[in-house]
């Protein structure tokens, strides 16, 4: 070939390194990661979660199963992550619903990536009825107390961070507390089990939890430091 102009720069030409030559990429190529084409084994661990809500909710309980996969079982690199869920309930009112809800999530699952989204956007469902209280804590709808429990389990596998408060906001909830049994002069329980000063307490916006006290002119929630005086 006759070069015609002058040569300003250059490159050589070499192989693409194979996991012969670079062990690490061998061990890359190894590890399963999860995606939509992976093929369902013949033995899931499973959890199942049992849903209770109020009678005039649903008369009949509901229990919800989260099967996961295990990948790289046995390696530095195994991972637990969902892959299917079901709900199954004696109430056939939602039988529906149910089965779309649980069929998306299973689809979502299965695809791999953050699937935490789900979280949140189950929680943020709210029943145009209105919502409900269950063991002192409001719930806006079903749907938002699945995606409680799909929370729940995936902290239990390492997917999602347990949230925790900060120091600052934890010695703060302490005081608040220590004040509110001082004045209530003992730690008494009303019908529902719960401590005295929860008598009287309200649904937090923030955590929806019945938690919010008014406390030197400030409403407070006790349970996660939201505060209306910043």
């Amino acid at each position: 070939m006759k070069i015609t102009k002058k040569i300003v720069g250059y490159s050589v030409n070499t192989p693409e390194p194979t996991s012969v030559d670079n062990p690490a990429l061998s061990l890359k190529a190894d590890v399963i990661q999860m995606h939509e084409t992976l093929e369902r084994p013949e033995m899931l661990v499973g959890s199942t979660y049992k849903l209770k809500v109020p009678e005039h909710v649903s008369p009949h309980a509901m229990y919800i199963t989260i099967n996961d996969i295990v990948l790289n079982e046995g390696t530095e690199h195994e991972l637990r992550r969902p892959f299917e869920v079901f709900v199954n309930s004696k109430n056939l009112d939602h039988h529906q619903w149910i089965v779309a809800l649980t069929r998306i999530m299973s689809a979502v699952f299965r695809k791999g990536g953050d699937v935490t989204f789900l979280v949140e956007e189950l929680r943020s469902v709210f029943d145009p009825r209105g919502g409900y209280w269950n063991n002192g804590n409001y719930m806006p709808s079903i749907i938002a107390e699945i995606g409680e429990i799909i929370e729940r389990h995936l902290i239990i596998i390492g997917m999602l961070k347990k949230p925790e408060l900060d120091e600052h906001q934890q010695k703060l909830i302490d005081d608040k507390k220590a004040e509110l049994k001082a004045e209530s002069q003992a730690i008494a329980n009303n019908a529902n089990g719960e401590e005295a000063w929860m008598a009287t307490a309200t649904s937090c916006a923030k955590c929806n939890q019945k938690a919010v006290v008014l406390r030197d002119g400030c409403q407070t929630c006790m349970n996660c430091g939201d505060s209306k005086c910043g």
